[in-house]
């Protein structure tokens, strides 16, 4: 059963799931409707992913559900990168690719991950830079990223913006480093607030009831420095995907 609440912001939709099954399952319907509908629209669509565990589990369920995504016509981002190496096993890239990418027909040259530790760009600041051109260059093409998706942290971090910090507060900028972020490993690469703006549909998915009380918060209007998802929000429609328990604090 799917329950949906108004939320103090216009065009935003609360949608609570009564279990962790049954949230990623209707994430990954929201993934495959949304780049189903902007490849027909526009002929190409672009995502732009998100870590943890339950975004992971949103895409091991697109791979078993994909419906009519044609994947060739299909560009690739993430939200945020840990500054490691290529093959450790924290890299958002690396768990996307064995979740997803490795096992559907995706054009390479249309994934475009964060660069690792010990590649080409093993300074974390020039690797925002690098990652930095290749967004503006998506969005110079192609105006908007279509599908923005967010996971949350207990404290209301979302991608690597973690509350009262510079990457938080970060207002032009589209890609910055994180040098000491307060959740390890500390060096991160990350979209900021205006980054995520310029998607169409923003889709946060957040399950537990830790984080109860920041979903809470973001939905009543908390000002994103000390709730950073508060700040998310797309230009067509902003999406929050709970669980029962991650909604136990709405009111």
């Amino acid at each position: 059963m799917t329950s949906s609440t108004d939320s103090e912001f216009p065009g935003d939709t609360v949608e609570v799931h009564p279990d962790a099954d049954a949230l990623v399952a209707a994430a990954a319907k929201r993934f495959v409707g949304i780049v189903v509908a902007a490849q027909a629209e526009r002929g190409s669509a672009s995502v732009v992913l998100t870590g943890g565990g339950t975004g992971i589990d949103l895409l091991k369920k697109v791979r078993e559900t994909p419906g009519d995504i044609d994947w060739s016509r299909l560009d690739v981002f993430w939200g945020d990168e840990r500054f490691v190496p290529a093959g450790d096993p924290e890299r958002n890239e690396l768990q996307a690719r064995e979740a997803l990418l490795d096992h559907v027909p995706v054009d390479p040259h249309r994934v475009h991950p964060v660069a690792t530790s010990d590649g080409e760009y093993p300074d974390p600041v020039a690797a925002a830079a690098e990652y930095s051109a290749a967004v503006h260059a998506h969005l110079a093409e192609h105006k908007a990223f279509d599908l923005h998706l967010l996971g949350m942290g207990g404290e209301g971090h979302i991608n690597s913006l973690f509350p009262d910090t510079d990457a938080v507060r970060e207002e032009h900028e589209l890609v910055v480093a994180v040098i000491n972020s307060p959740k390890p490993p500390p060096v991160r690469v990350t979209l900021t607030l205006p980054a995520i703006r310029h998607a169409r549909h923003v889709v946060l998915v957040v399950g537990g009831g830790a984080k109860a009380d920041a979903v809470a918060a973001a939905i009543a209007g908390a000002e994103p420095v000390d709730v950073p998802a508060a700040g998310a929000s797309g230009s067509e429609s902003t999406t929050w995907l709970l669980d029962r328990a991650a909604a136990a604090s709405l009111r």
